[in-house]
């Protein structure tokens, strides 16, 4: 099925664009907002043009828009998906909700209005097995966000490798924080997997840190094999 996936960049919606490849769907293209504030409780806000650059070493178009405000952000994936129905013909819309029943709703309700079918490869996953699984199939992720007791700044900008999973489970454990993130208590950037031809080098960054709540914010990256 020729399908549009949403994108944010972070780990579950790249996984979520590899396990549909994988199941024979056709990406026709990426689907991104960059919402107007970090408390959207639909997208992905840090780090989100670069998803620019991941969308060229995936070799897949990208509809990338801007919301002016919270409101918007869902008129504006209405309207891209309206425009991905146009120009690349698609027939489904595949998104990396693991456990937010609220986005599962309003992805569904898009799907219904639009006669999209909604696929949802991660929904429901083991959460340890799915960050293993992560590891396995060789996705390289840092950490670029985060807001939550238990996750201290030392996390900003690093690299999740197997040893972390353990650390995070028993911070999880401890603080209640859900272990795969999906609540918002930290964003991810993939800076590598199966599907980039070539992973993406991060030059320079801002970290900043309040005591609480913290953001590693890329601003100059590349791609390491192309001149």
């Amino acid at each position: 099925m020729k399908v549009a996936s949403l994108f944010s960049g972070g780990k579950d919606s790249t996984y979520a664009v590899y396990k549909a490849k994988n199941q024979g769907h056709d990406i026709a293209c990426l689907i991104s907002i960059s919402p107007v504030s970090e408390e959207s409780h639909l997208l992905h806000y840090p780090n989100i043009d670069l998803t620019s650059l991941q969308a060229k070493t995936m070799n897949i178009p990208q509809l990338l828009s801007h919301a002016s405000d919270v409101e918007s952000e869902k008129s504006q994936l209405h309207s891209l998906l309206e425009k991905a129905i146009k120009d690349f013909g698609i027939e489904g819309v595949v998104h990396g909700g693991l456990f937010s029943d609220y986005q599962r709703k309003h992805f569904e309700k898009l799907g219904n209005d639009l006669s999209l079918e909604v696929i949802s490869p991660l929904w429901h996953v083991d959460q340890k097995n799915y960050l293993k699984e992560l590891l396995a199939h060789n996705f390289k992720f840092i950490i670029v966000s985060v807001s939550s007791a238990g996750l201290d700044d030392s996390w900003l900008g690093k690299e999740i490798t197997c040893n972390d999973i353990s650390t995070l489970e028993k911070l999880s454990s401890k603080y209640g924080f859900n272990l795969t993130f999906e609540g918002g208590e930290a964003e991810t950037f993939v800076i590598d997997c199966p599907l980039f031809k070539s992973p993406i080098k991060i030059l320079r960054a801002n970290k900043t840190w309040d005591g609480y709540r913290g953001r590693f914010e890329i601003t100059e990256a590349v791609l390491e094999n192309i001149c």
